[in-house]
Formats: C-alpha cells, sequence, structure tokens
C-alpha cells in the first residue's frame, strides 16, 4: 500500500512539474521580444514577401493579407529567430509597416548604407546616380562579353558596365593595338568601364596566350607554389597586375580559391592543388599583393567547386554535406575576404546542402551565406550565364539579380538589358533595386579610381 501511495503521489508531483513547466515556458513565449527587420520589397506574391535589408542580405516573409508592393520600404516586426540561410522564415510576423525611406546626411537611403567596402564612395556614387538614365542603371550591372563587332555601337546604346574579354580578343595584337582598344572604349563610355580578363595562370590564360604581350605564359598557382611558395605568388601577382593594368585591363577574374587535392577533379589544375589552410593563405597573399596595383581580383568559384564536373556544358550537382563545405570551402574566401576581397564569383553549381532547387548563382541561400556569414560588402559576380548550367532556366538574368549579385556576366546582352527592364515596367523588379544595385557599382569604381581617371 506504501508503495502504491509513493507511486502516486510521485505522479502527482511530477505532473505539478510538467504544469509549471508549461505554464513558465507559455508565459515566457507570450513575452518574447518583438525583432525588427528593416528593407526593401523585392518580391511579393499574395503572403509571401521577400525583403533584401541593408547589408544585402535577403529574406523571405509570411505576411497574412499584405498590402505591398515591389520596391516599398517596409518594417517587418516578428519573433523568433531568422534563418539566415534565406529559406522562408518560419519566425512569427506580428505586423508590417511601410516606410517613408529615411536618409542619411548626404542624402542617401539608410536601407543601403551598410558601412561596407566601398562605403567612403557613398556619397560621389549616389550623387553621380541621380544623373543617370534608366538606361544607364540597368547597364552597369552587365559585365559583357566582348562582342566581335560593333562594340562602340553596343556601348553607346546599352551603357554597358563593362566587358569581359577572351583569348580571341587579344590573338596576334600588339602591346599597342590592345591599349588602343581599350583607349577606344573608354573614351566611347559614359561612365568609366570594368575591363575584365580570366588571367589565372597555367591552363587558363587569356592576355599571355600571346606572346606579343608577354613573353611567356604566366604560371599555375601550383606551379608557382612548388617554384616558390607564397613570395613566388605574391611576385607573380604584382607582375600579372603590372601587365594587366599597362594594357588598360582593371578586373582580374581570379585566383580561383576553390579547394581541390584530387586529380581527377575538374577544377584540380586551375587550383593551388593544396589543402584549406594552404589555400586559404594563397587567397589572402593574393588579395594583399594586388592593392595599389590598379588591378582588382576576384574570388572564386564561391561557395567552392569541390569535385564537381564542369558547368559550362550542363549541370553540376554537388551532394557534400554542408558541414564539409563549411569546414573545407569557405575559410579560403573567408581569408580573402577579410584581405579585403572586392568581388566574389558565384559558380553555377546546385549545392544541395544549401539550395537543391537553383544552382548557386541563382540561390538566396548561397547568397546570403557570403553576406552574412562571411560578412562580404562588396560585389557579388554571377559566373556567365551562357553556360550550359543555366541554358534550360528561363529569364536567367532577373533571376539572377533577385538572388543577390550584383553584376552579371553575359553573352546575349540584349536579352539581359531588354529582360531586366521589362521586368521593371511589369513590375517584378522595381527601380529601386536597379537604383541600389547601380549605386554599389558605381561606389567600386570611385573606390578602384576610375571614376576620377575616366570621369565623364
Amino acid at each position: 500500500m506504501k508503495r502504491k501511495n509513493l507511486i502516486i503521489t510521485g505522479l502527482l508531483v511530477a505532473f505539478i512539474v510538467l504544469i509549471g513547466i508549461i505554464f513558465f515556458v507559455s508565459k515566457n513565449k507570450s513575452k518574447e521580444k518583438t525583432k525588427e527587420l528593416l528593407g526593401m520589397v523585392m518580391q511579393y506574391d499574395e503572403n509571401i514577401v521577400t525583403v533584401q535589408d541593408a547589408n544585402s542580405a535577403i529574406y523571405t516573409f509570411n505576411v497574412e493579407d499584405a498590402n505591398l508592393d515591389v520596391g516599398d520600404n517596409v518594417m517587418i516586426e516578428y519573433t523568433g529567430l531568422l534563418n539566415k540561410e534565406g529559406k522562408e522564415q518560419k519566425c512569427e510576423v506580428i505586423a508590417y509597416t511601410v516606410m517613408n525611406e529615411t536618409t542619411d546626411e548626404n542624402g542617401i537611403p539608410k536601407s543601403w548604407s551598410d558601412n561596407g567596402i566601398f562605403s567612403d564612395y557613398y556619397k560621389l556614387a549616389y550623387e553621380k546616380l541621380q544623373g543617370l538614365t534608366l538606361d544607364e542603371k540597368i547597364g552597369q550591372l552587365l559585365l559583357v562579353r566582348y562582342p566581335s563587332t560593333n562594340q562602340q555601337e553596343v556601348l553607346k546604346k546599352y551603357k554597358l558596365g563593362g566587358f569581359v574579354f577572351f583569348e580571341k580578343d587579344f590573338k596576334d595584337k600588339t602591346e599597342t593595338e590592345v591599349k588602343q582598344m581599350m583607349n577606344s572604349l573608354q573614351d566611347a563610355a559614359n561612365i568609366p568601364l570594368l575591363t575584365a580578363v580570366d588571367e589565372e595562370g597555367g591552363k587558363v590564360v587569356r592576355i599571355s596566350s600571346n606572346p606579343n604581350l608577354v613573353s611567356e605564359k604566366f604560371k599555375s598557382p601550383s606551379e608557382l607554389y612548388t617554384a616558390g611558395g607564397f613570395g613566388k605568388i605574391t611576385q607573380d601577382t604584382i607582375d600579372k597586375s603590372r601587365v594587366l593594368y599597362n594594357l588598360g585591363l582593371n578586373l582580374n577574374l581570379a585566383p580561383v580559391v576553390d579547394v581541390s587535392t584530387n586529380p581527377s577533379d575538374y577544377m584540380y589544375d586551375r587550383t593551388l592543388k593544396q589543402n584549406t589552410q594552404l589555400t586559404s593563405t594563397y587567397a589572402k597573399t593574393v588579395i594583399d599583393a594586388s592593392k595599389g596595383t590598379g588591378v582588382s581580383y576576384t574570388l572564386k568559384h564561391f561557395p567552392g567547386y569541390g569535385n564537381n564536373p564542369d558547368t559550362h556544358t550542363g549541370t553540376s550537382v554537388d551532394s557534400r554535406d554542408y558541414d564539409t563545405i563549411v569546414k573545407t570551402d569557405l575559410p579560403p574566401f573567408e581569408a580573402g575576404i577579410q584581405a579585403g576581397a572586392e568581388a566574389v564569383l558565384v559558380s553555377h553549381n546546385i549545392v544541395n546542402s544549401i539550395d537543391s532547387n537553383n544552382p548557386a548563382s541563382l540561390s538566396i541561400g548561397v547568397h546570403n551565406l557570403l553576406r552574412n556569414q562571411l560578412s562580404f560588402t562588396g560585389i557579388i559576380i554571377s559566373d556567365d550565364i551562357a553556360m550550359g548550367a543555366l541554358s534550360s532556366i528561363d529569364d536567367v538574368t532577373v533571376k539572377a539579380i533577385l538572388a543577390g549579385n550584383d553584376l552579371i556576366i553575359t553573352t546575349d546582352y540584349e536579352e539581359s538589358f531588354n529582360s531586366i527592364k521589362n521586368a521593371i515596367t511589369t513590375g517584378r523588379i522595381s527601380e529601386e533595386q536597379i537604383n541600389k544595385l547601380a549605386f554599389r557599382v558605381l561606389a567600386w569604381k570611385y573606390y578602384k579610381l576610375l571614376m576620377f581617371a575616366n570621369q565623364k
């Protein structure tokens, strides 16, 4: 009988404790602090609202009975924790308020001010932005494969942000001829151009494939490292930058900071061929050495290429787990960003552990990883959207912008330009969004001193 009474007493105590816990949790939940997120509405479809904050991170909320327009400045009040990977938020939206855009002392919208790497030039960029037409703003977002004919006419019509040059564009040309080509393009441009090239060294050499321009092809990262370690890589970066700058090129789409130690990997020969720690040192070394040379360098291919196949020809799916990518692939990008990298190029690999539905270049989750976890405030560049991995995707330029890219590499500039303009007309993208992106690109050009050297 005593045993039975003890059991009943124990159960009663447990029940009372359980009721107390439920009451405590419920009481504290009701007192859960309301948080706020200020941003610009990028997309709005029924109750699903996508907002970009001042740091360019993008969040999607379920907001019941919302009455919003793309481009609205909105304050979202919510409880719970934000999922910073960019998936639809599970936190509860308490209220939202459409806000009048507030500005800082220079008139710049506060929702644009991220205190980022180019922030010293925001005032100049904003002043320049005020005098641009919509076409000029759209053009600044496009980094276009150099067309084989009518280059100056293309520039005058589409007001492009810059060109990417390939080996064929330099074939058999002399140093004088290349300089004349670059000068004539800058002269024809309303706004100074980004002039970009993939001069990685080794397998990918656009400039040094021409012996008229460089007596010997630039060596690959692994060849340099084997020959003289990071000292050799530092000197190579300086030498390479001197050549590019002399010819009128101001952006190198390198270094490749993907980690690969397996000779069977597609990207292996273009990498340092070393582990994460040494590849991180390589990223920092190149960015450090590039500063003050007049040539910007681009970390690629975010979030790390791994053992994936070639995305030039078709779809590539990265099935590695998230922790592996974070521990193995992200540190070199982080090291380069901390050293002052101005640009990061995003790959077209589908990274299942982050976003199984979209290539990285079109994934909000991948871009948020770069903005949030790595605190990158520079320019995010899509890999060329003409590549095979994106060939079956409609309206790819607009999707690239809505995913968080600042600058789109494209071959079909007419299609890209017109699709952006049409998206503005139909309300899919706001002109305010284009303004913000053009503002960031202009700030970069001021940071690079292009706007002072070639101010129109």
